[in-house]
């Protein structure tokens, strides 16, 4: 083999194996002994596209050029490296440059080189946003390329992401999915690397965040070893991290991803991820930081002369600035081909400013529909018109959503103008109507997410939902005013109820309060929130009613104290007093809980005005932080039975009759002084029991066959994880997320475990952690299940003087609710909750 054919070798090479054709190169190099021709241009070519493919994207330029220099006299083999350093040149930041020099290289191609060349052109003109250009060049060289396997996958990635950005997410999907094909059957892994990769992208930008993270999970590791190409999938799952509401997790990742983009010389990828963390410090509250990354992120893309993402840039600042003057809700923004969300305008802005403000936003939208980002443009246009109408501009928000309602390709967005455009016509029934239609979109098939299978993971769910969080607080807002127009507050209860049925992946509630609620089935107390204002919604045999409570912010700082008095009477700082309060550390957590119970619960017309039984049952449905919140320590709530629930649909749904001779299963933890003789009381206590090993095998086993099923053992919450919650068992921790592939939980679940109970609740209807598991897990086999477990850290000694209490109660046939409401009086133990479906009764004895 002479020269020539080992250097052109060493080009197939390098997209195989670019280390192997790399050292062919060089081989070939030493041979030629610096000397300028033909074999040392194609081998410089090929040293070039192995840099490229290993991620050095300016080692790779340079070689080009050297391979430019030593080719003169060969005028192929100049324009065959001027046709690699196209997308080389475009991805260092100079997509023009690269033009140019696809201009020059056309000149002495044919054939299959100029198809080439088409493939590689397309790369500028996408990062120039020319993408309707791009799609024509991929078409004409993929039709050219059959023999060609290795470029014919380069056109299908092309075009897949040009499509990507034309929000033809069905044909990009389809091209990324033959680009792998046809890569791989050519043995070219790394090509169909590539495409998989780019899979979450394209679901991150059609808004399916559940499929984005599925993806992007799935393709992480097949990038390892490729730092530049991981970190420009990086930079692409950001955005479904932004739309999630996940700023920190997004910020992450993108200062992960950043210094590998600049390490390969990855110009053009930086101003995007510029942008995505300034989306993130927008997200965070931090409207400065946002307005001065985007503006970096402006500069530096006018510097390589892609006008036509400049409005993408000067959107972000927008939206930053209305943040500056507006408050938090501003803050709130979404990745930049997704929907907007509801801004305020006003306070100390002067009117003529904030006028101006929404004139500029508006001009911003007008420059994203005419470089082609349609989907931008709708959220903008939608944020523009919800300042105006805060500024009382009406006549320049309807417009722009008569514009959204009839243009945008997302349904989610157009959903959001539609019922804006109801409700300033003052049109609620309708308005109400089409948040629904909104809201349904998220999750129906061929609807803005598109369909998924994500049932088996609440976390991911929650995930999914966020997107639409704005338009649910819209419906909410509308059916607070409706309710307050009517009187009727059945229509808050089903909003509520159908915005968390949406977060736990569960049918929408029809009409569910137009009967009467099932006898026996207690009081009802949902709470619902609307900014800072607080509202509780009670239901019960005589009817619903609404009422007004105070902030929520200043509820959840209430319950902080709680909390921290609380854990430090468990922790042995103050001296345990049953006289002042049973179950509360001092006088000023009795204060704190008594003033909280009059905010939530005592004042008129709470659990007095829907004809709830005295004592009876209560089922709470917190918001927000308030699910951390001991319920039954309220003096409203002390001797009932009380169970909190994330939605009503325990509440509502009619109650199952005791299991016959119900499993009783019973393990203590390692580590725990108590731990066996209290799983020996519980075996005790019931007519069909025993104790279990306790193993996450032996627990997992118990989960298939038991009725009850009680744990002593110690316990953690992880805040940043809720997922990764745990139970100490003996051969390891058992995890929340090992309940994701449960086939069955038992209809009671005691978790004798310090902070078993605790939860974060991202938003309402999802209340992540060990005991949310367990219960979304019954929820998704479609069984009712109760947890009960512990909201704070317990004394080892009091718990056992409790559950002996609660499983002697349970088995004389209480409910668990009532069992561990009398339990917890005669004990004086707090801190433990009944969640769930807590007032069927076992009858185990």
């Amino acid at each position: 083999m002479d020269l020539l054919d080992r250097a052109q070798a060493a080009v197939r090479l390098s997209a195989t194996d670019p280390r192997l054709a790399l050292a062919e190169a060089r081989a070939v190099l030493d041979l030629t002994a610096g000397a300028c021709g033909e074999a040392a241009s194609v081998a410089l070519r090929a040293a070039a596209l192995a840099a490229r493919e290993l991620g050095d994207l300016e080692l790779a330029g340079e070689r080009l050029e050297l391979a430019i220099a030593a080719g003169r006299g060969f005028p192929r083999r100049v324009a065959q490296a001027r046709m690699s350093l196209v997308t080389v040149r475009a991805q260092l930041g100079d997509p023009e440059g690269g033009l140019r020099l696809a201009d020059l290289a056309e000149r002495d191609l044919v054939g299959a080189d100029l198809a080439r060349l088409g493939v590689q052109r397309s790369v500028a003109l996408i990062l120039l946003g020319r993408h309707e250009e791009a799609v024509r060049h991929c078409d004409r060289a993929i039709g050219l390329l059959d023999d060609d396997p290795r470029f014919r996958a380069g056109g299908l990635l092309n075009r897949g992401l040009a499509r990507t950005y034309l929000e033809q997410y069905g044909e990009a999907e389809a091209d990324l999915a033959e680009c792998a094909r046809v890569a791989r059957s050519a043995g070219h892994d790394h090509v169909a690397m590539l495409a998989e990769g780019n899979l979450p992208f394209v679901a991150a930008r059609r808004g399916d965040i559940a499929a984005a993270f599925a993806r992007y999970r799935a393709a992480e590791t097949t990038l390892f070893g490729f730092p530049e190409r991981l970190a420009a999938m990086r930079t692409d799952f950001a955005e479904a991290l932004v739309a999630a509401r996940l700023p920190g997790e997004a910020r992450t990742l993108l200062e992960q991803a950043v210094p590998e983009l600049v390490a390969a010389g990855a110009q053009a990828a930086l101003p995007g991820a510029r942008l995505l963390l300034a989306q993130a410090a927008l997200l965070a509250g931090d409207a400065p930081l946002a307005e001065t990354t985007a503006r970096t992120a402006l500069a530096e893309l006018d510097a390589q002369g892609r006008t036509a993402w400049l409005p993408l840039a000067r959107e972000v600042a927008l939206r930053a600035r209305l943040a500056e003057t507006s408050g938090p809700q501003a803050a709130r923004t979404a990745p930049l081909p997704a929907h907007a969300h509801d801004t305020a305008v006003g306070g100390a802005q002067d009117a003529a400013g904030a006028d101006g403000l929404v004139a500029d936003l508006i001009a911003c939208a007008d420059d994203l529909a005419a470089c082609g980002w349609s989907g931008a443009s709708a959220a903008l246009r939608l944020t523009a018109a919800a300042a105006a109408v805060r500024l009382g501009a009406i006549a320049h928000a309807r417009p722009q959503l008569d514009r959204v309602a009839a243009t945008a390709v997302r349904p989610l967005v157009r959903w959001h103008a539609l019922a804006m455009r109801h409700r300033l016509d003052g049109d609620l029934d309708q308005a109400l109507a089409a948040t629904a239609r909104g809201i349904e979109a998220v999750r129906a098939p061929g609807g803005d997410a598109g369909p998924r299978d994500m049932a088996s993971d609440a976390e991911l769910r929650v995930h999914a939902a966020r997107p639409a969080e704005d338009l649910a607080a819209l419906g909410l807002e509308i059916s607070i005013d409706r309710a307050r127009r009517t009187g009727d507050a059945r229509t808050v209860l089903e909003w509520a109820e159908r915005w968390r049925a949406v977060v736990r992946g569960a049918p929408a509630p029809t009409s569910v309060l137009h009967d009467v609620p099932p006898a026996g089935s207690g009081l009802l107390v949902e709470l619902v929130r609307r900014g800072d204002d607080l509202f509780a919604v009670t239901a019960g045999p005589g009817g619903c009613a609404l009422r007004v409570l105070g902030s929520y912010q200043a509820a959840v700082e209430a319950t902080v104290r709680i909390r921290y008095g609380l854990r430090r009477r468990a922790l042995l700082d103050t001296p345990r007093d049953t006289d002042a309060l049973p179950g509360a550390a001092d006088e000023a957590v009795a204060r704190e809980l008594s003033a909280l119970d009059r905010v939530l619960l005592s004042g008129p017309g709470t659990l007095t005005s829907v004809g709830s039984p005295a004592g009876g049952p209560v089922t709470v449905v917190p918001t927000g932080a308030l699910c951390t919140l001991p319920w039954p320590l309220l003096p409203s709530l002390r001797g009932r039975p009380v169970s909190v629930a994330a939605d009503a649909a325990a509440w509502l749904a009619p109650r199952p009759g005791p299991a016959d001779t119900p499993l009783v299963l019973s393990l203590a933890g390692p580590g725990l002084d108590h731990a066996a003789a209290e799983a020996d009381m519980v075996a005790a206590a019931h007519g069909r029991a025993r104790r279990i090993g306790a193993t996450r095998a032996e627990v997992l086993r118990a989960l298939e066959r038991a009725d009850v099923l009680h744990v002593a053992a110690h316990g953690m919450f992880s805040p940043r994880g809720p997922m990764l919650s745990q139970i100490t068992l003996d051969d390891g921790p058992l995890m929340a997320y090992d309940l994701l592939t449960a086939r069955r939980i038992p209809r009671l679940v005691v978790l004798s475990a310090c902070d078993a109970g605790m939860a974060h609740a991202p938003v309402d209807g999802a209340a992540l952690g060990l005991a949310g598991a367990f219960l979304d897990s019954a929820t998704r086999n479609g069984d009712a299940a109760c947890v009960v477990a512990g909201v704070m850290p317990v004394r080892d000694d009091e718990a056992p003087a409790l559950m002996t209490l609660f499983h002697t109660l349970l088995a004389e046939g209480r409910s668990p609710a009532e069992a561990l409401a009398q339990a917890s009086e005669k004990s004086a133990v707090p801190g433990f909750v009944c969640f769930g479906a807590g007032d069927t009764p076992f009858a185990t004895g």
